[in-house]
C-alpha cells in the first residue's frame, strides 16, 4: 500500500505503464519476472464519488474494475486462490500454474455491499484484514479525517514544529498541496501515537467527527461474522489500533500483532492464520516486525512493498509483498502491464526480494 504517489509522480508512473504495454515489452518480459503468483492489494470497492477534491482516491476502486480484474485473471488462466493455498504453493513449491490472491485491507463496509457480492459471483476466495479497533468502536481512520478538515476549510492552522503555520484552502489546488504537505508531515512524525495527538488535534479543532467516520466506514462485529462464515473469505490480522509499526516500542509492536488475533479468534471463534502489516511499506514494517510475526506464529504476513511472488518467498513468508490496485490507474492495460511483473522488476531493480530492510 505504501506512501501516496505525489501528483507529480502520477502522470511518470502512467507513462511507464503505457510504454511497457504499448511496446509489448510486459508480454515479453513476462517468464522472466511474472513470478509463480501475486497478491493484489485493495481497500475500498465503490462507485466513483465526483467531488473534485478527492486526495484518498488511490485508496477506492470502482465495482465495475474489480469485476474486469477477475475477468483479465481468468483470461489469463490465473488461478485465484486463498492465503491458505497461497502458503502451500510457496511452501511446496507447487508452480504448476500462476496463482493470485485477493486482499482487502481495513474491514471497511463496502467490501461487504459492493466487493462481496462480485466475488462471490466469480467463486473467487478472497483475505479481509481487520485492525480491531475498528469494529469495536474506538478506532481512528486519521487519513480520512485529515480530507474532511481540507474539504470543508478555506484556511488552516496548526502548530508544526514549535511554529504557528497557516495553510490556504481555498481552490481545489491549494486543497490538495495542504493535503499532501500533511499527510508527509503526520506520517513524519517520529511516534504513531505523536501522529494521532496532531489529528485529533486538527479535528476537533476544525469540527470533524472522527467516531462518525468510523462507525459509517467500518464493519461491525456482527457483519464480520457474517462474512466470516462464508468459506471463500479469510479473515486475517492488521493490528488492534492500526499503527504504523516501526513508529512504536517492541513491546508495543508485539501485543498489537498478538492482539488482534486474539481479540478475532474471542469475537468470531475464528484464529487468524495471516497477517497485514498497516500501511505496510518501508517506513511502516520491516525486519523486527517480520521476525515478530514469525514468532507469533502466522503463516504468513504480507506487506505493502510492490512486487511479485518468487520461489525464494518461502524463505521469507513473512514479508510477502503486494502490487496496490489503486485508483488512480483503473485501465485494463495497467493491470495487464501489473501482471506481468514488468512495472514491479523496473521499480524493484530487477531484485525479486526485497526483504533486507
Amino acid at each position: 500500500m505504501g506512501p501516496v504517489a505525489s501528483r507529480k509522480q502520477r502522470p511518470v508512473i502512467r507513462a511507464g505503464l503505457e510504454a511497457l504495454y504499448f511496446s509489448g515489452a510486459h508480454f515479453l518480459m513476462r517468464p522472466l519476472v511474472g513470478g509463480a503468483g501475486v497478491i493484489l492489494a485493495l481497500r475500498h470497492v465503490k462507485p466513483a464519488r465526483f467531488d473534485p477534491f478527492q486526495p484518498n482516491r488511490h485508496r477506492e476502486v470502482e465495482p465495475s474494475f474489480l469485476d474486469d480484474v477477475i475477468q483479465i485473471l481468468r483470461r489469463k488462466r490465473i488461478d485465484i486462490v486463498s492465503l491458505d493455498e497461497m502458503h502451500r504453493r510457496l511452501t511446496e513449491r507447487d508452480f504448476r500454474r500462476r496463482f493470485a490472491c485477493l486482499t482487502f485491507d481495513g474491514g471497511y463496509r463496502d467490501t461487504k455491499i459492493w466487493a462481496g457480492p462480485i466475488l462471490k459471483k466469480y467463486s473467487a476466495p478472497f483475505a479481509l484484514f481487520v485492525p480491531t479497533s475498528f469494529p469495536d468502536g474506538i478506532g481512528e481512520m486519521w487519513w480520512l479525517a485529515l480530507e474532511q478538515v481540507v474539504a470543508r476549510m478555506n484556511r488552516i492552522g496548526l502548530t508544526i514544529d514549535g511554529e504557528d503555520r497557516w495553510f490556504d484552502c481555498g481552490t481545489i489546488e491549494d486543497k490538495q498541496n495542504t493535503f499532501e504537505f500533511l499527510h508527509r508531515w503526520l506520517r513524519g512524525l517520529p511516534a504513531d501515537e505523536s501522529m494521532r495527538m496532531a489529528m485529533r488535534d486538527l479535528a476537533a479543532r476544525y469540527h470533524v467527527d472522527m467516531a462518525s467516520i468510523r462507525d459509517q466506514m467500518c464493519l461491525s462485529w456482527a457483519e464480520l461474522a457474517e462474512l466470516a462464515a462464508d468459506p471463500l473469505i479469510t479473515i486475517g490480522a492488521h493490528t488492534v489500533n492500526h499503527v504504523i509499526l516501526q513508529k512504536v516500542s517492541g513491546s508495543v509492536a508485539r501485543s498489537e500483532l498478538q492482539m488482534s488475533r486474539s481479540v478475532i479468534e474471542a469475537a468470531l471463534g475464528v484464529r487468524p492464520g495471516h497477517f497485514a502489516y498497516p500501511e505496510g511499506d518501508r517506513d511502516a514494517a520491516g525486519p523486527r516486525e517480520f521476525k515478530m510475526a514469525a514468532e507469533l506464529g502466522y503463516k504468513t504476513a504480507v506487506t505493502g512493498r510492490p512486487g511479485m511472488l518468487f520461489a525464494g518467498h518461502r524463505q521469507h513468508l513473512h514479508a510477502l509483498p503486494r502490487i496496490s490496485l489503486s485508483g488512480d490507474y483503473q485501465q485494463m492495460r495497467y493491470v495487464s502491464v501489473m501482471l506481468s511483473g514488468a512495472a514491479t522488476a523496473f521499480w524493484s531493480g530487477f531484485r525479486h526480494l526485497d526483504v533486507a530492510r
